[in-house]
C-alpha cells in the first residue's frame, strides 16, 4: 500500500490527475482507493460544507482559528474512517488535499503560526502522512482562467469560500506549497500543471518507478 496526495490551486487538475493515475494503477492489478479533503466521510463531508459555504448563505463563517480546527476535525475522522483502514487492507489512497493544504491556506494565506499548526496536523493526522505529495503547481491567473471555465461550462452558479478570496490569498497558498516542497524535497513531486494530462501521468508514473514502487508490468 501507499499514500498519495495531490496539492495545488483550485483548477490545477488534482482531480483529474487522480482519476488517471487510478486507471493506470488498476491495470497493474493495484486495488486504489480515492478521497478527498475536507470530506472522505459523511461526518466530514458535514464539516466541509460547513467550511466551504460561501457568502451567499448568508451564514456565519468560521474565523481563521476555528478554520482551521474544522479542518482537523475533519481530518480526524477522515484517518480514522478511510485512510488508515484502506492502507490496513493494502490498498493504494490518492487523496486530494491533505495537511499541506492546511500549511498552505492556514498559515502561509491567512498568517496562522506555522508550529501551533504543525502541531495540530500531526494530532489529527495520527501518525498516517503521504509517502508522497504531488505538488500541481499554477499560476493564479491561470487557475482563475480555469475556474472561470468550469463555472461556464456547469450548472455551478458560484464559488465556494476559499474559491471567492483575493488573489493575492492564492499567491500565498501557491508559495506556501513550494515553500514546503523544498522543505521535504524527497517527499514532493512539483509538476507543471500547464503540461497536458498525459505528460502529467506519465511523469508521475515515473516517479511512482524511480522509488521502486511499482512491479514491472508482465
Amino acid at each position: 500500500m501507499r499514500f498519495l496526495s495531490f496539492e495545488g490551486l483550485d483548477g490545477a487538475g488534482k482531480s483529474t490527475l487522480i482519476a488517471s493515475l487510478k486507471a493506470e494503477l488498476e491495470r497493474r492489478s493495484i486495488s486504489v482507493r480515492v478521497t478527498r479533503e475536507p470530506g472522505g466521510t459523511p461526518l466530514a463531508e458535514e464539516i466541509r460544507s460547513l467550511i466551504l459555504r460561501n457568502s451567499e448563505s448568508h451564514l456565519e463563517t468560521p474565523e481563521p482559528f476555528t478554520e482551521v480546527l474544522l479542518y482537523e476535525a475533519s481530518r480526524a475522522q477522515h484517518v480514522a474512517k478511510v485512510i488508515r483502514p484502506a492502507l490496513a487492507l493494502g490498498e493504494w489512497v490518492l487523496c486530494d488535499r491533505y495537511s499541506e493544504s492546511t500549511v498552505a491556506f492556514q498559515c502561509f494565506a491567512r498568517g496562522l503560526q506555522r508550529s501551533e499548526v504543525d502541531r495540530l496536523n500531526r494530532f489529527a493526522e495520527q501518525g498516517v502522512r503521504p509517502e508522497l505529495v504531488v505538488l500541481l503547481d499554477l499560476s493564479v491567473d491561470a487557475s482563475r482562467r480555469r475556474q472561470n471555465r468550469r463555472v461556464e461550462e456547469s450548472s455551478a452558479s458560484s464559488r465556494d469560500r476559499i474559491e471567492e478570496e483575493a488573489d493575492d490569498f492564492h499567491e500565498r497558498v501557491r508559495q506556501g506549497f513550494l515553500s514546503q516542497s523544498k522543505e521535504e524535497p524527497d517527499r514532493w513531486l512539483v509538476l507543471d500543471a500547464e503540461q497536458s494530462v498525459e505528460e502529467l501521468i506519465r511523469l508521475t508514473m515515473a516517479e511512482l518507478g524511480r522509488r521502486g514502487w511499482l512491479k514491472a508490468k508482465a
